[in-house]
């Protein structure tokens, strides 16, 4: 089976940087979709990036410019660097992956930008 999980956040200073990870384990990591999904308290779930095999795409306006979506194929990882972070980027990030027939999510992992 394939299983995800999320590390690298943490509480950080406006404008800090931080890179969050995803390893995936199990499965073709080079053949799927992967994706970051952000939440903040009373907001809906919702897309940040995604890498395919082929590009990667960063939605939001709001981060475009300051979020990057990469990923290791040997490593089956995922990441994604924050940079200038700022207090609206405060949310539990979650890694996702398109598996082509399933998609699985790992358990998030908090980002908290202090003002």
């Amino acid at each position: 089976q394939v299983q995800l999980v999320e590390s690298g956040g943490g509480l950080v200073q406006a404008g800090a940087s931080l890179t969050l990870s995803c390893v995936v384990s199990g499965g073709t990591f080079s053949s799927y979709i992967m994706n970051w999904y952000r939440q903040a308290p009373g907001r809906e779930r919702e897309p940040v990036a995604t890498s395919t095999p082929d590009a990667n795409y960063v939605y939001p306006d709001s981060v475009k410019g300051r979020f990057t979506i990469s990923r290791d194929n040997a490593k089956a990882m995922v990441y994604l660097q924050m940079n200038s972070l700022q207090p609206e980027d405060t949310a539990v990030y979650y890694c996702n992956a398109n598996l082509g027939w399933d998609l699985l999510w790992g358990q998030g992992t908090q980002v908290t930008v202090a003002s």
